[in-house]
């Protein structure tokens, strides 16, 4: 297994499940087809044609892969709900992603919808009495 680091697209809030990351890989590698396509469409050059084709296969593995994914979130989601929001609150990891050295989502720059963004209908979801950031206490300042 390769362990190199890659960019984790943060959501203050949240900790995303690697579907997302799938999804942007599908929808990367669609815009992939359409611009090989429109390649060959401008030059008549069936060596794009052929990649098209090549891409076309991988997109279709990547969608696999992210339906998959997602059964496994929506399953845990009917079957442990509570820990559903544990993983999607960051407190802990994903049961289908890398368990060894998880740590946990920094809070400390979330804001509250309510009291920070006027978000009326939020007042039941106020952040604001959360206990410090387990992230900083762990690893450091963010």
């Amino acid at each position: 297994m390769n362990n190199d680091a890659v960019w984790v697209r943060g959501v203050t809030g949240i900790q995303m499940h690697h579907t997302t990351d799938l999804q942007d890989a599908s929808r990367f590698l669609g815009n992939a087809v359409m611009a090989l396509q429109a390649a060959h469409v401008r030059t008549g050059d069936d060596r794009y044609s052929g990649l098209v084709a090549q891409l076309k296969t991988v997109v279709a593995q990547a969608r696999g892969l992210e339906t998959q994914a997602r059964a496994n979130m929506h399953g845990l989601h009917s079957e442990d709900p509570e820990q559903f929001v544990r993983c999607r609150n960051g407190e802990e990891p994903w049961p289908d992603e890398i368990q060894a050295g998880f740590i946990p989502r920094h809070t400390c720059r979330d804001q509250c919808l309510y009291h920070d963004h006027n978000v009326l209908d939020a007042i039941m979801q106020c952040t604001c009495g959360q206990p410090p950031c387990r992230a900083c206490a762990i690893g450091g300042a963010l």
